[in-house]
């Protein structure tokens, strides 16, 4: 058994780090600054600009197919691409992306939303949450009712990320009460603010927020279904399932990061005459949290692994994000408790991120959802305790 990085997969890696080191890191100052005026800490011509110069090292389109100019990278790379990025707190991704469920377009619709997406002339977000609609995804209620050529939604979503900059939203409706969502229900719909659904900015304890989306009899056209009729349900778990590797994977950066700021103010923060890292206390808890980071980070490379084997990967990813968010918030939160009262000011980046990461745990599927699946796996026998 190989737990090796092959040398393509080191070099990408590094490629990463080192673009992520010389040209993200070096905003973080300006960045704090910007946020602490409660202005974006990257604004959105910065953010592709970012982007650009990125692409001329290679790096667009991380998961985007080869014949829409991507990198095409496994789901390993993938992940450890994306724990670069996390050991930054500035708000920076590769671009050259697109949801995943937008290669269901049809041919008229790849050309005027997923190809103009992917080269960022347009921002898109995905609505399926509602007020009563978290968890229980199946129980959403914003209706689309037929009207000659034409659907009529109506409703609201909630908590959607992207959904104050997106010029067009991807929202599943509910277009057969009598089926219900989960039974063939629920259709996905291709719908531009330019169509009359508007978004209420939602403030969070972290930075930046998500949106409500409000629909009032908009009208969209039926050549704007996304899939089929009654194939919504399904492409929203295709959605949701499509991240849940990917966010333990950014929560190692950022916990790799924070850690390693531990323990540079370990080795020179001094207290009654020595290095705090002399205190066993200090010790405990970067040791606890060196474990906790490489157990997660091996969870996450295996979840990634069964991605790249074709085999079902719920319940591998279930146990990584479970196990990965739950992990850095008690590393961020030892660090912060390393730092002291340093620690809790916004002159450090630790008091942002532990603000930042306590939504790991609860967005894309809760800790109590993850854990749902997991037991449910066992006990229903789809999986088996021990086997590898």
């Amino acid at each position: 058994m190989d737990f090796s990085l092959s040398d393509e997969e080191r070099a990408i890696r590094d490629t990463a780090r080192q673009f992520i080191t010389r040209e993200v890191v070096p905003l973080e100052l300006e960045a704090l600054r910007r946020e602490r005026a409660h202005r974006p800490g990257l604004e959105p011509g910065e953010l592709r600009e970012l982007q650009l110069k990125a692409k001329k090292f290679g790096f667009w389109g991380l998961s985007t197919p080869a014949e829409y100019g991507g990198m095409d990278l496994s789901a390993v790379l993938q992940s450890l691409i994306v724990t670069e990025t996390g050991r930054t707190f500035v708000q920076f991704h590769f671009g050259g992306e697109a949801d995943n469920i937008l290669y269901h377009c049809n041919d008229e619709q790849k050309r005027e939303y997923l190809i103009p997406t992917i080269e960022g002339d347009r921002i898109s977000c995905f609505a399926i949450t509602e007020p009563g609609a978290g968890s229980d995804a199946a129980n959403i209620k914003l209706s689309a009712r037929r009207d000659g050529d034409d659907w009529v939604l109506n409703g609201e979503k909630t908590f959607i990320t992207n959904g104050n900059d997106a010029d067009f939203a991807i929202v599943v409706a509910v277009t057969d009460p009598e089926k219900g969502a989960r039974r063939g229900g629920a259709t996905a719909f291709l719908v531009d603010r330019a169509m009359g659904w508007r978004s209420e900015f939602i403030q969070t304890m972290g930075e930046g927020g998500p949106a409500s989306l409000v629909f009032d009899d908009v009208r969209v056209p039926q050549r704007n279904i996304l899939g089929e009729v009654g194939q919504g349900f399904e492409l929203g778990m295709t959605w949701i399932g499509k991240g849940r590797y990917l966010i333990p994977s950014h929560a190692l950066g950022i916990a790799e990061r924070a850690l390693g700021m531990a323990l540079e103010y370990a080795n020179t923060r001094e207290t009654f005459g020595r290095r705090i890292g002399e205190n066993q206390a200090i010790q405990w808890m970067l040791a606890d949290s060196e474990v906790e980071l490489e157990a997660a980070r091996w969870l996450c490379l295996r979840a990634a692994w069964i991605v790249d084997q074709g085999e079902d990967p719920r319940h591998s990813s279930s146990m990584a994000k479970l196990y990965g968010a739950g992990m850095v918030n008690r590393v961020v939160d030892r660090v912060l408790q390393i730092h002291g009262g340093m620690g809790y000011t916004r002159e450090l980046p630790i008091e942002r991120w532990y603000r930042q990461v306590r939504l790991m745990r609860i967005y894309e599927g809760t800790d109590e959802m993850q854990r749902l699946i997991i037991a449910r796996d066992l006990l229903r026998g789809y999986t088996k305790v021990g086997l590898i």
